[in-house]
């Protein structure tokens, strides 16, 4: 028997470590960062921007951002900006209050990079003063609320201040990011207006048109 006690101590410890590595991966799963919402193919977003009449945006100096109830609580203590800033990042760690207190982040509008939170915004793919020239002027408050915190379709994105700033309320006829992600934010554009029932002008649809018919 004596001769047996240092094998069982060694299976005992190896079977301890098997359990520390699984339960290590089980934490890790838990705790992945969502993934940012894959638009439409450029396919399926062609066939949306045929079905789109060519509209004349209007309403435009009745626009108040304020329409548009955002940022509002998902989970906890987390709103749909930390959310977002969360699952766009690698390796952020947040605190108590669910705020960003470190980690790494891209711009895919600019590949600006950051470990600092603060100095990127998110954006709203679809501007809200586009969507609301666009027919969210007939919109309830709720479903603006709905349109402006929306992490189910590609509409939120966190991306450089400067990127964003200089994009405003402008559509694709007028700014687009970075050449490597036009296909992706042309994809993604069409596919939240159409889901949302909202117009494009002409111009807008001839640069939509031309870049998926790139992609």
């Amino acid at each position: 028997m004596p001769a047996i006690r240092p094998l069982h101590r060694a299976l005992v410890a190896a079977v301890g470590a098997l359990l520390l590595l699984a339960a290590t991966l089980l934490a890790g799963a838990g705790s992945a960062q969502a993934a940012l919402p894959s638009p439409v193919s450029a396919a399926t977003a062609r066939t949306y921007l045929a079905s789109m009449a060519a509209i004349a945006e209007s309403h435009a100096d009745n626009y108040d951002r304020a329409l548009f109830p955002h940022w509002i609580t998902i989970s906890g203590t987390c709103d749909t900006r930390e959310t977002v800033l969360k699952r766009d990042g690698s390796g952020v760690v947040t605190n108590a209050s669910c705020a960003a207190v470190s980690g790494s982040w891209v711009s895919v509008y600019d590949n600006a990079t950051t470990s600092n939170a603060s100095s990127f915004d998110i954006d709203h793919l679809v501007p809200l003063a586009e969507a609301w020239r666009s027919g969210a002027w007939a919109w309830t408050t709720d479903q603006r609320k709905a349109f402006a915190n929306d992490l189910t379709r590609p509409q939120l994105l966190a991306v450089s201040a400067s990127s964003n700033r200089s994009k405003g309320d402008q559509d694709p006829a007028h700014w687009l990011p970075q050449a490597s992600y036009r296909c992706t934010y042309a994809r993604a554009w069409v596919q939240v207006k159409y889901f949302y029932g909202l117009t494009v002008d002409s111009a807008e649809k001839s640069a939509l048109t031309g870049i998926l018919n790139g992609c």
